[in-house]
């Protein structure tokens, strides 16, 4: 596992961390077609007001990653009912990729559930994000098939749950 701190973003640290995360997205061909999708995800500054955001930050002070830690019925909430965290927007700099960083971020919002306690962890990925998927089902994951959802015709969501 990569030595890195996982901690809320400061301000300054808001441009940096929706920069990795739009770019994380586009690199493997998520934004494709998606008009709007990049703003939202470049908007770390809303998303830290409306849900808690955590960032990977190495020892230069560089981000590496982000996630976006959601609770239900709040406005990023898309699957998650009551007694179950959500998490949204996982992204890893491509430059980082293959550290640990996904991992450290995955299990850092365990911990949040934890420490809240709240007894599950859901999450909507899309179809095509193979990487995360393998990442969710190694950890312990278990696809929710009955939440999965579209949310555009042309976009695919697939729902994993894990009790903490």
């Amino acid at each position: 596992m990569v030595d890195v701190e996982i901690r809320p973003p400061r301000p300054e640290e808001y441009a940096a961390a929706g920069e990795v995360t739009v770019l994380a997205y586009d690199v493997d061909g998520h934004l494709a077609g998606d008009v709007g999708y990049d703003a939202q995800l470049r908007d770390i500054a809303r998303r830290a007001e409306e849900a808690e955001v955590l960032v990977a930050v190495d020892d230069t002070g560089e981000v590496l990653g982000t996630v976006t830690v959601v609770l239900p019925g709040s406005p990023y909430a898309e699957i998650s009912r009551p007694g179950e965290l959500e998490f949204r927007m996982l992204a890893v700099a491509p430059s980082a990729r293959g550290r640990g960083i996904g991992e450290a971020l995955t299990r850092a919002v365990l911990d949040r559930a934890r420490a809240l306690g709240i007894g599950k962890v859901v999450l909507s990925s899309l179809d095509g994000m193979r990487s995360a998927h393998r990442l969710y089902e190694r950890l312990g994951f278990a696809r929710l098939a009955e939440r999965d959802w579209r949310p555009f015709p042309h976009i695919s969501l697939i729902a994993y749950q894990i009790d903490v």
